[in-house]
C-alpha cells in the first residue's frame, strides 16, 4: 500500500511542474497539509460531524463547518470573519490559557455541543455565541467589557457558565438571567479556575464541574498567597512590560486548593475535606452519572501517591476508591470513565509497568483487568453499553503508530479496528456506533473518514487527495521518505529512530540530530510532521541527513522506559543520544565530523547538555527556549522527576547545564521568546551571563513579544531561516 501511494504520487508529480520547497512556502497559504479539518466531533444525536477548518487564503483563520451524514452535504456553519472582523484582542488570562491548551490560529478555535445535540457554543473575540439548530443566526450571549473565560454549556443545555474577574457565574440562556455562584474572588483568590501548574502540567484546564442534573456545581477555591511572586520583563518591540506573576518554582510553596460543592438554586455550599495535609494537588474532578457523587483525584506533593476519592452529597461522607503508588512517580491520565449502568467505571493504571485498563465497581472493588501486555493504551475512545465493548487507542502492534482497538467489558480478546497504517486520531458518536478517523503517515498529510464501529469505511469527510490541485503535489517529486528502525545502547536498551537521507549517498553528508528527549513526548512516529516535518524535507534537499531518536525517559514505551531519568535528568537522555550519533557514524554517507543538534524547550535543554557534556559528538547546536536550571521551573513538572530541591539539591545541581558549560567546544545558537511565561526568559539570560563570564563565544536570536511556542508566520520563517543559516555556516559551508 505504501509503495503504491508513493509510485502514484511521483507519477502524478511528473504531470505538473515540479517546484522546489522553500521555507517561505512552508508558512504560506494554502497550507501544504491540505484541507484536513481539526477538532472533529460527532453531534450527540449522531446526525452530523462538525469541525474547524482554515480559510483558503489564511489557513490560520478558522471557521466552523458541518457534514450532514444522511444528505452527504458539507457546509460552513459560521464564518468567523463575519461574526468578528479585525484583529482579535485577547485578555492575558485567555492568551495564557490558549498557550497551555496549545490552541493556535484565530477565529473560532474551539466549540462544544449541548448534550442533547440541539445547540452549539463557541467563543469568539472575547464573547461567546450560542447556536440552536434550525435557527438562522447565532446568538451573542456575553456582550460585556470583561473578558470571560472557560465558558461551558451546562449538561442539559439550560445555562452557560464562565469565569469573570476570578469568580464563577452562570447565565440562563432562555431568560438571560445571570447569577454569581461566587463573589469573593479577586487578588490572590480565584474561584472555579485552574491554577498555573494544573493548567500547564496536569492538563486540568478548568476548576469547576456541573453535576449531570444541573443541580450542583463543584468548584475549586485557589489561594495563591503562598506562591512566590516573580517579577519578570516581557520585552516587546515597542515597550517593556514588567509582569508580576505567581510562579511556583520547584521547592517553593504551591497555591492552597480547597474544594466546594454548591447548590445552584439555594446557593448552599459544602466544603469537601481534602485532608490535614494541605500541600497536595487536586488533579482531576468528575461527577458520577447519578449526580449524587463527586469524584476527585488527590495527589501527594511528591506525586508518588494518587487516590481516587468519592464524595457523597447525601451523607456528606467520602471514600477512597483506588490508591496508586510508585517509588518514582505516578503518571496522571484522563481515562476515568463511568458506565451508563451507574454501577461500574473504567480506570487506567501503570501498576504492571504499562498503561492498561481496569474495570471497577463504583465502590472501588476491582472486577477485572481489561488489557495487558508489554505495550501501552493511549486513551479510552468510547463505550458501547449495548454491546458491552470498550474502544480505545493504543500501541499494541507498534509504538510508532496509534490504532483503534476494542475489548469486551466481560474480558476477552482484543481486536484491532483501524487497518490502515499510520497514526489515528479518533472521535466517536455518543452511542459508539460510528467514529471519525483523522489519520496520517510520515509521507501522507492527514485524511479524515467516517466509519462504522467495526471499522467499515462509510465516506470520506476530507480525502485530502494528492491530485493536481493539492498544494503539496508540486513538491512530491523531491519528497524523501524517512527510514524507521531500532538501535541498541551498550546496556541493551532498544531505541526507535527516524532517518531522512539525501539523494546522493556517494559522498559524505552533514547531519542534523533533531530531538526533544523529555518525558510525556514522542518524536519518532509514523505520522505527518506538519511544518517541522516540512523543514526536515527542506534540510534533506539542502544535503543534510536528518536523524531523530527517542531516548529513555520519553513516552509510549512503558514506565520502566521512563524511570531512568528519575532524579538524574540530562544523564541517560544524553547517553542515548550519543548512541544515536554512534549509529550515524557507522553510515557511509554521514560525515562524523559534521553532526549538529537542535531542539526546543526540553529539546533546547537537551541540545545544551549534548553540546556541554558530549561536545566530541556534536559540532554545532541550536537550543530553543531551553531550561537551564530545573530550580527555575515549576513544582509539579520538576519535582515529579527530580524530587524536591530542598532535599535533593545535589541532583538539581547535576541536572543543571551550568556545571558543564565550560566544556563548550563548538558553535552554539540560543533563541528564546522574550515574553515566555513557561520556560522563563531568565533561563537563557542566566546562561548568557555565565558563558560571557567564561569568555566562551555563542550566538543569540531572541524574539520580542513571543511566548514559549514562538508563533506567527513571519516569525516562523525568520526562525527557520536563522536555524538553517547557522547550520549552513557551521556544518555545510558550501551552502
Amino acid at each position: 500500500m505504501k509503495n503504491i501511494f508513493l509510485f502514484g504520487a511521483f507519477m502524478l508529480s511528473t504531470a505538473i511542474q515540479a517546484q522546489t520547497l522553500t521555507i517561505e512556502r512552508i508558512f504560506e497559504s494554502p497550507s501544504l497539509d491540505g484541507n484536513a479539518p481539526t477538532d472533529l466531533q460527532i453531534s450527540p444525536d449522531g446526525q452530523r460531524v462538525t469541525f474547524l477548518k482554515g480559510k483558503q487564503n489564511d489557513h490560520e483563520r478558522l471557521d466552523l463547518w458541518e457534514y450532514h451524514i444522511s444528505s452527504g452535504e458539507t457546509r460552513m456553519l459560521f464564518d468567523s470573519a463575519k461574526l468578528q472582523s479585525g484583529e482579535e484582542t485577547l485578555s492575558d488570562e485567555e492568551k495564557a490559557r490558549r498557550e497551555r491548551l496549545r490552541l493556535s490560529g484565530s477565529g473560532i478555535v474551539s466549540y462544544q455541543w449541548s448534550d442533547d445535540g440541539n445547540a452549539l457554543l463557541f467563543p469568539l473575540g472575547g464573547d461567546v455565541y450560542y447556536y440552536r439548530l434550525g435557527q438562522k443566526d447565532a446568538k451573542r450571549l456575553l456582550e460585556t467589557e470583561a473578558f470571560e473565560t472557560d465558558i461551558k454549556l451546562s449538561p442539559k443545555g439550560n445555562f452557560i457558565s464562565f469565569i469573570r474577574d476570578q469568580n464563577l457565574y452562570i447565565k440562563n440562556i432562555a431568560t438571560g438571567e445571570e447569577k454569581a455562584i461566587t463573589t469573593e474572588g479577586g487578588g490572590d483568590i480565584k474561584y472555579g479556575m485552574a491554577e498555573f501548574v494544573a493548567q500547564e502540567e496536569m492538563k486540568r484546564m478548568t476548576g469547576y464541574w456541573w453535576s449531570p442534573d444541573e443541580r450542583h456545581l463543584a468548584f475549586t477555591r485557589v489561594d495563591e498567597a503562598p506562591v512566590e511572586e516573580i517579577t519578570r520583563s516581557e520585552i516587546y518591540a515597542e515597550e517593556i512590560k514588567v509582569v508580576k506573576q505567581k510562579y511556583p518554582k520547584a521547592g517553593t510553596p504551591n497555591a492552597n486548593i480547597t474544594l466546594a460543592i454548591q447548590d445552584v438554586q439555594t446557593q448552599a455550599r459544602e466544603w469537601v475535606d481534602l485532608g490535614e495535609n494541605k500541600d497536595i494537588y487536586l488533579a482531576r474532578g468528575k461527577w458520577m452519572p447519578d449526580g449524587e457523587t463527586f469524584t476527585y483525584q488527590w495527589q501527594s506533593r511528591d506525586q508518588q501517591k494518587l487516590e481516587l476519592r468519592a464524595y457523597h452529597l447525601a451523607s456528606k461522607t467520602q471514600d477512597v476508591l483506588i490508591k496508586e503508588e510508585s517509588d518514582t512517580w505516578v503518571n496522571l491520565n484522563r481515562d476515568l470513565t463511568f458506565l451508563k449502568d451507574k454501577k461500574r467505571f473504567i480506570w487506567a493504571s501503570e501498576r504492571d509497568g504499562f498503561k492498561h485498563l481496569y474495570l471497577y465497581n463504583n465502590d472501588g472493588s476491582m472486577l477485572r483487568q481489561l488489557t495487558q501486555g508489554e505495550w501501552v493504551v493511549d486513551q479510552i475512545e468510547a463505550i458501547d453499553n449495548a454491546k458491552n465493548l470498550v474502544y480505545f487507542s493504543g500501541r499494541k502492534d507498534t509504538p510508532l503508530e496509534s490504532h483503534l482497538y476494542r475489548v469486551p467489558l466481560d474480558g476477552g480478546d482484543i481486536d484491532r479496528v483501524s487497518q490502515q497504517e499510520g497514526y489515528h486520531h479518533i472521535s466517536f458518536s455518543d452511542d459508539a456506533s460510528i467514529y471519525v478517523d483523522k489519520f496520517s503517515t510520515a509521507n501522507r498529510p492527514p485524511q479524515v473518514s467516517l466509519h462504522s464501529a467495526d471499522g467499515e469505511h462509510i465516506t470520506w469527510l476530507e480525502e485530502n487527495k494528492l491530485d493536481d490541485d493539492h498544494p503539496l503535489t508540486p513538491y512530491l517529486s523531491d519528497w524523501e521518505k524517512p527510514d524507521f528502525g531500532t538501535l541498541k545502547t551498550d546496556d541493551g536498551a532498544q531505541l526507535y529512530y527516524r532517518l531522512y537521507k539525501p539523494d546522493n549517498l556517494k559522498k559524505k553528508h552533514p547531519a542534523i540530530v533533531f530531538l526533544y528527549g523529555g518525558p510525556h513526548a514522542q518524536m519518532v512516529t509514523n505520522s505527518w510532521g506538519g511544518n517541522r516535518g516540512l523543514l526536515m524535507q527542506y534540510w534533506v534537499k539542502q544535503g543534510y541527513v536528518v536523524f531523530t531518536v527517542d531516548n529513555r525517559g520519553s513516552n509510549y514505551r512503558g514506565k520502566a522506559f521512563e524511570d531512568p531519568i528519575y532524579k538524574q535528568m540530562g544523564t541517560v537522555e544524553v547517553t542515548d543520544q550519543v548512541a544515536g550519533v554512534e549509529f550515524l557514524r557507522t553510515l557511509p554517507f554521514v560525515d562524523a565530523k559534521r553532526i549538529g543538534v537542535h531542539g526546543h524547550s526540553y529539546g533546547g535543554y537537551m541540545t545544551l547538555m549534548a553540546m556541554f557534556k558530549a561536545g566530541e559528538y556534536f559540532k554545532a547546536g541550536v537550543a530553543g527556549a531551553p531550561v537551564t536550571d530545573w530550580r527555575l521551573y515549576d513544582t509539579h513538572y520538576t519535582e515529579r522527576y527530580m524530587g524536591n530541591p530542598q532535599t535533593d539539591n545535589q541532583a538539581y545541581t547535576a541536572s543543571s547545564v551550568f556545571p558543564y558549560a565550560k566544556n563548550l567546544q563548538g558553535p552554539l545558537l540560543i533563541y528564546h521568546g522574550m515574553a515566555d511565561d513557561n520556560v522563563l526568559f531568565t533561563h537563557s539570560t542566566r546562561l548568557y551571563k555565565h558563558l560571557q563570564d567564561l569568555a566562551l563565544p555563542f550566538e543569540v536570536m531572541d524574539y520580542p513579544g513571543k511566548k514559549h511556542s514562538i508563533r506567527g508566520n513571519q516569525t516562523g520563517i525568520h526562525l527557520y531561516k536563522t536555524i538553517t543559516r547557522f547550520f549552513n555556516r557551521n556544518l555545510h559551508p558550501e551552502k
